[in-house]
C-alpha cells in the first residue's frame, strides 16, 4: 500500500494532518482545528475520511470536528483521560493502546504535559509521530496544565523513536522557537543552520512543520537538556536533565 501524508494549514498558525491510502483514498485526520480547509482538502483529493485522531481536548484541536462530522461519517478517537471535557467521540484510548488504520497499526503514547491527558500516535510501519503540542518543531508546548517532569519524560519517551520518525506536530512556532533556541545554544552549528533555513522558508510562506526527530535531537533545545554548552550558558553544570528541561520551559514561558 502507498500512503500519503498532507500538511493542512489552520487558523492563524496550526496544523492538521491528513494520512491517506493512494490506492482506495482512504484517509486518517488527525485533530480538527477548523473544518473548512479539511473538508476542502478532502473533497479536492476525493478521500473517504474513515478516522478522527485528537491529540488533547483545546478548542483549537477540536473546534472543527463538528462540521467534519456533518460530511463525513468518521469514527472519532480520543484520550481516556479527557473524556469529560472532549466532544463525544466514538472510541477512547491510553498509553499502550493501538488503533488501525488500513492495516496499519498506530501506538497511543502518553505525551502529558501541555495538558494532563495529551496523546500521540505513532505508526511506526511509515515512521510518522503525530505529536500535537508535545514535541514540537524547535520546542515544545507550554505547561498549561501538566508539569516539567511529566513534559520531560513526555520527550524522552520520543526520544527512543527512530530517528527518521516525521514529527508531525500541531503548529507553525518554529521560527520564535529557533530565536529563543539561539539565546541559549549560539555555538550550536546544526541550530545555526536550521535557523537560517527556517528564515528563508517562512519568507517564501512555506510550512517547517514536520520535521525529522534526528534533527530535532540536533538542535531542539527542549531535547538537550544534557547539552555541555546550554547547561554553561544557564549555569546549570551540576544540574539534573529534569532541571535544566524546567529552566529552558520557563526562560521560554517568557520570551
Amino acid at each position: 500500500m502507498s500512503f500519503e501524508l498532507i500538511t493542512i494549514p489552520c487558523l492563524s498558525d496550526n496544523y492538521a494532518f491528513i494520512l491517506f491510502n493512494n490506492e482506495n483514498r482512504s484517509a486518517l485526520l488527525v485533530d480538527a482545528p477548523e473544518a473548512e480547509p479539511i473538508n476542502k482538502v478532502i473533497n479536492q483529493k476525493n478521500l473517504n475520511l474513515e478516522k478522527i485522531f485528537i491529540t488533547h481536548h483545546h478548542s483549537d484541536h477540536v473546534d472543527g470536528l463538528a462540521k467534519i462530522l456533518e460530511n463525513h461519517k468518521a469514527i472519532t478517537i480520543g484520550a481516556k483521560a479527557d473524556i469529560h471535557r472532549l466532544p463525544r467521540l466514538d472510541q477512547y484510548v491510553e498509553a499502550g493502546d493501538k488503533i488501525s488504520f488500513e492495516n496499519q497499526t498506530g501506538d497511543i503514547f502518553d505525551v502529558s504535559g501541555h495538558t494532563v491527558g495529551h496523546i500521540a500516535l505513532y505508526f511506526s510501519s511509515q515512521n510518522f509521530l503525530f505529536s500535537g503540542d508535545s514535541l514540537m518543531a524547535l520546542g515544545c508546548g507550554r505547561l498549561f496544565e501538566g508539569t516539567a517532569e511529566q513534559m520531560w519524560h513526555s520527550l524522552s519517551q520520543l526520544m527512543d523513536l527512530p530517528d527518521a520518525t516525521l514529527i508531525c506536530s500541531g503548529h507553525e512556532y518554529t521560527a520564535n522557537n529557533a530565536s529563543f533556541a539561539l539565546t541559549i545554544n549560539p555555538e550550536n552549528p546544526d541550530l545555526i543552520k536550521r535557523s537560517e533555513e527556517v528564515k528563508l522558508a517562512r519568507t517564501k510562506n512555506l510550512f517547517t512543520v514536520p520535521s525529522t526527530l534526528e534533527l530535532e535531537k540536533k538542535t531542539n533545545p527542549f531535547l538537550r537538556p544534557f547539552d555541555k554548552n546550554i547547561r554553561k550558558n544557564l549555569n546549570m553544570i551540576g544540574s539534573t536533565d529534569e532541571e535544566v528541561f524546567s529552566k529552558i520551559r520557563s526562560l521560554k514561558d517568557k520570551f
